[in-house]
């Protein structure tokens, strides 16, 4: 009788996970632009955003475990890291890693699309909550159960292609009373929506929310690893 495929004990497979890069750059977005920060990225992702500028992250990756990981964030000698994609928490080991950041003690944030639950995130967590516009073709995936979990120390971002994008971002920002309880971050799609306009749009509406552009393409375009 031939022998039957090895089946990974659940804690070695819990202690590892799919990574596409880690690198050290300039945070580019979010209220905490500009600190140096460790990126993690993980690979894969369930959505297929029509704007993505890191499909490069769909598929591929290299196994790391929880320990590689932790110890080659160290050697970057930074107090912030973030953990993105692709989609980071379709990967369920994502929540420990963050949690082991965290205690580790750095200041540690989570870009996720919004698609995903968040309710098993360590509250130390700096949560980026990425709400998916129509012009982005997914707003159908946007989990709206996890806006009421998220505190006055997370984000919501929006990622506007047109002023269509920006009526029912303004919309939601009110309907859910966004920017009462946290920071809210609306953001031009790059090369589809000027920042110009967006910024004279929230300017003429007084609206109470962060007009960013992506820091990182404005030094260095879109290279990898930046």
């Amino acid at each position: 009788m031939g022998s039957a495929a090895r089946v990974p004990h659940p804690s070695a497979e819990a202690a590892r996970l799919k990574i596409t890069e880690v690198f050290l750059s300039l945070q580019g977005e979010t209220s905490l632009a500009g600190w140096p920060t460790v990126f993690i990225r993980l690979t894969g992702c369930p959505l297929r955003c029509q704007y993505c500028d890191t499909a490069y992250a769909f598929h591929g990756g290299q196994w790391r475990t929880l320990d590689q990981l932790l110890e080659e964030t160290r050697s970057h000698g930074v107090q912030h890291v973030c953990v993105t994609g692709g989609e980071p928490l379709a990967q369920k080991p994502c929540v420990e890693l963050l949690r082991r950041l965290c205690d580790d003690g750095y200041v540690v944030s989570l870009e996720t699309s919004g698609a995903m639950d968040v309710a098993a995130v360590d509250a130390r967590v700096i949560r980026i909550l990425d709400l998916k516009t129509p012009g982005s073709k997914e707003v159908p995936r946007n989990r709206w159960e996890n806006l009421p979990l998220l505190t006055a120390h997370d984000q919501v971002k929006f990622v506007l292609c047109d002023r269509a994008d920006y009526d029912w971002a303004r919309g939601i920002v009110a309907e859910h009373k966004l920017a009462e309880r946290l920071t809210v971050l609306f953001s031009p799609s790059f090369e589809q929506l000027p920042g110009r306009e967006l910024a004279d749009w929230i300017v003429a509406d007084r609206l109470p929310v962060r007009f960013q552009v992506q820091l990182h393409k404005v030094l260095w375009g879109n290279e990898r690893g930046r």
